[in-house]
């Protein structure tokens, strides 16, 4: 089993018949970093389907991660409907996108270029850029802890072929991972994993290496952020065509936890308390009182449940947290009930500065 990953198996008659596996992950929200369970490998034999096996692995599965310190999960589904029925929603996708690579840019800024080639030696700062940019959206992984492990001494990461670092005033600025990959033909392909820049110059020296490989590789693939951001201010948007969506879900392993860990922006003083339904764990199944002010939050059980609070499902929770949907939204799709539109103000006040998450990172 490689480090950091946590595998669970369901046996009838000694034999597997399903089986998951929780990576052991961070993610950024609003800055901190947030324990995560990343859900992988969910299957069952398809003679197996169909019993609830499925449901019953998560249960545990989940319940081990809560255990080991998680306090929310994320997975790429297959289905969103199976996933659905556990208490996951759909809260974004990787976006996979391709163009030209004689569309890039290719017009350098009028300050000198400090584009180089980078090294193994500089993995280290590639990795603190990555965090610099990550941190200041939602959901992406921290790429910390033992399953990410360092690629072996003076290696690149498996897969590169190549990294190209922009620096400014002795800093690294901007970063790009790329693959090569084989042919000279219509249908070679430049890949870029992560695209990342602080800065629009250190974007436009980015684009215009990349689009330098024009005349060999027609097409780059990339992907991008899922909020805007450099990178994206100076690519031709007009001319990139989505080439695969990976729709990932998310929910709360441990809801107390989850609100401890994150930061919160809203600087506003705002109250709620509500009903959480969690049809999976029912530790967090149960009635709430949400409190936030200058930056943080706190979550506390009631033990004497208001009939008239309003009712959030685990689902509608996940969507609020992600920066998808405002509580009117939340409130159209069935998954908020009760209460009153002052309520949904509160969950707007609390949730509605964090902004949208994404991944950049498959699993």
């Amino acid at each position: 089993m490689p480090p950091g990953r946590s595998s669970w198996g369901a046996f009838e008659n000694g034999q597997l018949v399903a089986k998951a596996t929780d990576i052991h992950h961070e993610q950024w929200w609003d800055g901190a970093a947030v324990p995560a369970a990343g859900i992988a490998g969910v299957a069952v034999l398809p003679e197996h389907r169909g019993r609830g096996l499925a449901r019953s692995l998560l249960r545990h599965v989940l319940g081990a991660a809560r255990d080991r310190g998680a306090a929310v999960s994320n997975l790429y589904c297959t289905s969103a409907a199976v996933y659905r029925s556990l208490g996951y929603e759909v809260t974004g996708a990787l976006r996979t996108m391709e163009l030209p690579t004689l569309a890039l840019n290719r017009a350098r800024p009028d300050a000198p270029s400090g584009a180089r080639a980078g090294q193994p030696a500089d993995l280290n700062a590639v990795q603190q850029l990555y965090e610099e940019v990550a941190r200041t959206g939602n959901g992406m992984l921290t790429r910390r802890g033992s399953a990410f492990p360092p690629p072996p001494d003076g290696q690149l990461p498996l897969g590169v072929d190549g990294l190209t670092l922009v620096e400014s005033d002795g800093r690294l600025v901007g970063s790009a991972t790329w693959r090569r990959g084989a042919g000279y033909g219509d249908d070679a392909v430049l890949r870029v994993p992560d695209l990342l820049a602080v800065n629009r110059d250190a974007a436009t020296h980015l684009c215009a290496v990349l689009g330098s490989w024009g005349t060999v590789t027609p097409t780059v693939r990339l992907r991008l952020l899922a909020w805007p951001d450099p990178v994206q201010s100076v690519l031709p948007m007009e001319r990139l065509r989505v080439r695969q969506l990976d729709t990932w879900m998310h929910r709360p392993v441990d809801l107390m936890a989850a609100v401890s860990a994150r930061g919160w922006s809203t600087g506003e003083q705002a109250a709620i308390t509500f009903r959480l339904r969690d049809p999976l764990l029912e530790w967090n199944d149960r009635t709430w009182r949400l409190e936030a002010a200058d930056g943080t939050a706190l979550l506390s059980p009631v033990d004497a449940p208001d009939a008239t609070v309003a009712e959030l499902h685990v689902r509608g929770w996940s969507l609020l947290w992600c920066g998808v949907a405002r509580a009117r939204h939340v409130r159209a799709s069935g998954w908020l009930s009760a209460g009153t539109t002052s309520d949904d103000r509160v969950l707007d006040t609390i949730f509605g500065s964090g902004g949208p998450s994404g991944l950049l990172d498959y699993f």
